[in-house]
Formats: structure tokens, C-alpha cells, sequence
């Protein structure tokens, strides 16, 4: 159970940093980081809701620091 916990709090942020970053695009590592939730909620290996709303809430602080990386990018490059 501990497991499923830890893997919900960090892994979709990851997934999200991790697949904008391969492919450039912020909305191609949405909709992969959403994508495999999805799946692994149809397999069953997210079984409670409360685990869905983590998977969202990392999903979303993934998504503020890609945000994050893409101004500090564009500040620099400005500069």
C-alpha cells in the first residue's frame, strides 16, 4: 500500500517533467503522463479514489514546474 502511495506522489510529476522534456511539448506530456494514469486505473492498480486525486494533485505540481522551467528559459534567453 505504502508502495502505491509513494509511486502516486512523485512518479506523475516525474512522467510529466520526463516527457515534456523529450518531446518538447508541454501538452504531448500531458496527455502521456494522463494516458498511462488512465491505464493503470483500467488494469486496477489504482483501486481508491483518494489515490486518483494524488496522482492529479502531483500531475499538476509537474506540470507548474515544467511551466517553471519553460519562463526561466525564456528569461534567460530575453536576456
Amino acid at each position: 500500500m505504502i508502495d502505491k502511495v509513494l509511486s502516486a506522489i512523485f512518479l506523475p510529476a516525474l512522467l510529466m517533467i520526463f516527457f515534456t522534456r523529450v518531446t518538447y511539448s508541454r501538452v504531448v506530456g500531458f496527455l502521456l503522463t494522463v494516458a498511462l494514469i488512465v491505464v493503470s486505473a483500467y488494469k486496477g492498480y489504482i483501486n481508491m479514489w483518494w489515490l486518483i486525486v494524488v496522482e492529479a494533485a502531483s500531475l499538476t505540481i509537474g506540470l507548474y514546474f515544467v511551466n517553471e522551467m519553460k519562463r526561466r528559459k525564456k528569461n534567460k534567453n530575453a536576456s
